[in-house]
């Protein structure tokens, strides 16, 4: 399978309506020219989901989310890109045109291909070992001891690996199958033995049937063995993307709308063949991101069913706040002490363990709070211990109205008050967003100086050093000038008075003019064509003075596309290959206000100005007086540093003239510009 052709990808583009794609999982109202809805990606009863049809892009302004048609279809199908553009492809009956892949990716699938069908051969391999006298007498009775009919052992594909050193290792060869792939695969050991031997094995299947990989339990009393063993990690199998029985489930979980999550593959199979099919397995490992991800694909509703041992309460807690920040609606059920659901399915039946689901199931931040409310009731120091647990878990949920509803509760649980758990949650919510937004400026800082290092040593000389990167570049300890600690500029003595503020919303605002309304015609044609073109022509060398990299990044695309006669507009950057470029285009074009449906029914509109989408000349003259005006600012204070510090120079008293003139100067452009915005300057 090759490359989707950039002619495909453009008609699907082209194609798609994002109104109809979304439209397909959300129920939308006309709300002016635009759609809204309940949000799919968190739970919420007012709508403040968006979709523009004119702009081509859904946005959520709850949680964040937003993109076009190709990524409403990635997130809400967890699909990858390719998968999503082909999903669409076939929903319009779009015929897809491939391109040539690289020798590198062409590699890549003949592997995964490779492994898949040497994967297959195991399976049927395994399979076929317990139709032999000693397969029969050691693996299938090990499966019927555990009460699995027959239908069940043939649904999940269940074998059983003999115990000689290297069986499946010689038929393998017999068939013409390579040892380095069974190597790759993790059916054989470098030294030339089978690696799963006397187990009864469970293939684990992708979620289109593919076998990824293998658990095999011992059979027998080896002591030096592990009781499960797994296949190790592979290009194909990854332990912290599978779930077990997964593919066997996911049309029950949906019907459910709900997914039972257990440990153990036999708690899978029993509870499956007893009727409760909507159930999968992390085979012992701990709930990860991707495992989540992937039953959110088809429910936000999730059950752990663990056991009642303090290994399956300890198991549960884990899973708790990597379940919470994925906005999933959680419970536990712990089976009773000494069971696993498996045997207590065949100790009460199926009826009675229903029932027990239903009025065990807890809700996951309750449970956390009662279960460890037992042991730390009367101890104040204890309490505090707890409050901060459970305060760090809310502070994880995405859905503002859902912490809400866990802070009361908690409050009266734990007879508190409810303004001071609000306090501490956000508390927790600010830092964890502080210590991202930290992360982000370093991880950019280290980027600046990767493409400084690199640029200097292009330019050495052969057999030349470059020189050592100079601490005090991105500020002090490596604090970047525009970063937050130095939001307020550069640094003044208090006699100046504070410099002026050095964010990025000038800048941000041109952005937004260009990405929204680029392409719309210019009333003057002898100043421009475009509105793109009257914004880069008027602001000249300024274009030079963005200091956010990612804004001076579109600024150089806009003018590459106005040099090569390319229009400037919306789809471009929405489409545009650089996740980061794409998100920030669509949050640009995202409009937070809508007109109330009461206003259009009685057709009340603005009457002191243009409607906001026939109002982009007015916008753009003014976003671009507020641009100069930031830089006029900034000058200003750099000068006003100058001035300072000559005078206190007496043999630097020319330099300071011509610096008092500069400033007369800068403050009467300023004053100008000023005018022109008709706003007011306070200092």
């Amino acid at each position: 399978m090759g490359y989707i052709s950039e002619k495909t990808v453009q008609e699907i583009f082209d194609t798609v309506k994002v109104e109809d794609v979304v439209g397909d999982f959300v129920h939308l109202k006309k709300r002016g020219a635009n759609l809204i809805g309940l949000c799919p990606f968190h739970g919420e009863k007012t709508p403040s989901f968006t979709v523009s049809p004119a702009k081509g892009i859904y946005k959520c302004f709850g949680c964040g989310a937003g993109g076009n048609a190709v990524n409403f279809v990635m997130e809400h199908e967890t699909l990858s890109y390719p998968e999503a553009l082909r999903f669409l492809a076939q929903r319009y009956n779009i015929e897809i045109e491939e391109e040539e892949s690289s020798e590198e990716y062409k590699e890549q699938q003949r592997l995964a291909d490779s492994l898949y069908i040497i994967n297959d051969f195991a399976q049927k391999h395994f399979a076929a070992q317990m139709q032999t006298d000693y397969g029969r007498s050691v693996g299938l009775s090990y499966f019927k001891e555990r009460g699995l009919l027959q239908k069940t052992i043939d649904r999940f594909g269940l074998g059983f690996a003999n115990g000689r050193n290297s069986d499946l290792l010689q038929t393998a060869k017999a068939k013409g199958y390579d040892l380095e792939l069974l190597q790759k695969a993790g059916l054989a050991t470098q030294y030339g033995n089978d690696f799963f031997r006397t187990r009864v094995m469970f293939p684990v299947h992708n979620l289109s049937g593919k076998v990824l990989g293998f658990g095999g339990r011992m059979l027998g009393n080896n002591k030096k063995q592990p009781k499960y063993l797994n296949t190790p990690e592979s290009d194909i199998y990854q332990k912290s993307k599978i779930l077990y029985g997964i593919y066997q489930a996911r049309q029950a979980i949906v019907k459910a709308k709900e997914c039972y999550m257990v440990e153990g593959y036999m708690d899978v199979l029993a509870l499956s063949q007893a009727g409760i099919e909507n159930v999968v397995a992390s085979s012992g490992t701990s709930l990860t991101p991707g495992q989540i991800q992937l039953v959110k694909r088809y429910t936000p509703n999730l059950t752990l069913l663990y056991d009642g041992d303090k290994a399956g309460i300890k198991a549960a807690l884990r899973g708790l706040d990597l379940i919470l920040e994925q906005d999933m609606n959680a419970k536990v059920v712990l089976v009773p002490e000494g069971e696993d659901p498996d045997s207590y399915l065949q100790k009460v039946g199926l009826k009675a363990f229903r029932a027990y689901l239903e009025q065990q199931a807890t809700d996951f931040i309750l449970f956390k709070m009662n279960l460890l409310l037992e042991d730390k009731a009367d101890d104040p120091l204890a309490r505090a211990e707890l409050l901060q647990d459970i305060v760090g878990s809310i502070a994880r949920i995405p859905d503002s109205l859902k912490r809400a509803t866990y802070v009361r509760s908690c409050a009266q649980r734990l007879e508190i008050s409810e303004q001071i758990l609000h306090v501490e949650v956000n508390k927790r919510i600010a830092k964890a967003q502080a210590d991202a937004e930290k992360d982000a400026r370093r991880e950019e800082r280290q980027q600046a100086r990767r493409q400084q290092r690199g640029q200097e040593f292009q330019q050495l000389a052969p057999g030349e050093l470059p020189p050592p990167m100079e601490e005090d570049q991105f500020g002090p300890d490596g604090q970047d000038e525009f970063g937050p600690e130095n939001i307020a500029g550069p640094k003044t003595d208090q006699q100046t008075g504070p410099a002026p503020v050095l964010g990025h919303f000038q800048e941000k605002d041109i952005l937004r003019l260009l990405i929204n309304f680029g392409d719309r015609a210019w009333p003057d044609t002898e100043e421009a064509d475009t509105l793109a073109e009257f914004i880069l022509l008027d602001m000249g060398e300024l274009l030079a003075e963005f200091d956010h990299p990612l804004y001076a990044e579109i600024i150089e695309l806009c003018i590459e596309r106005l040099d090569e006669g390319e229009p400037i507009n919306s789809q471009y950057f929405t489409q545009h290959p650089k996740a980061e470029l794409a998100q920030l285009a669509i949050n640009l074009l995202a409009d937070p206000y809508i007109y109330s449906p009461g206003w259009e029914r009685l057709n009340v509109y603005l009457n002191s100005q243009e409607m906001p989408e026939q109002n982009h000349v007015a916008d753009a003259k003014s976003g671009i007086l507020r641009f100069k005006l930031h830089k006029q600012e900034r000058l200003l204070a750099e000068n006003q540093q100058q001035i300072k510090q000559l005078q206190s120079q007496p043999d630097k008293m020319e330099d300071l003239i011509l610096h008092l003139k500069i400033h007369q100067k800068l403050k009467a452009q300023q004053t100008e510009l000023a005018a022109q915005l008709k706003t007011v300057i306070l200092r």
